[in-house]
């Protein structure tokens, strides 16, 4: 079978293929959404592991243990 003849270009083609390009390029990718930042005094529940002694350590004074690790690990951060 022959190949049939390509059509003409025409103008509207290249408006066409001109605005893709033109849309493109000039789009905004969408802003992820914002970071959630750390209200003040608001704890968060983890699971951590801690080697027994350790525990020991901060259990040895009573209740309030969980706070004393909390100031130990924040100082620790730099915080």
């Amino acid at each position: 079978m022959a190949d049939q003849p390509r059509r003409p270009r025409t103008l509207n083609d290249a408006r066409t293929e001109a605005e893709a390009v033109f849309k493109k390029v000039t789009t905004k990718a969408p802003e992820p959404p914002p970071k959630k930042g750390a209200l003040p005094g608001v704890k968060e529940l983890v699971s951590l592991r801690i080697d027994q002694d350790v525990l020991e350590h901060f259990q040895q004074w009573g209740p309030g243990w969980q706070d004393r690790i909390n100031d130990a690990l924040r100082k620790a951060a730099g915080k």
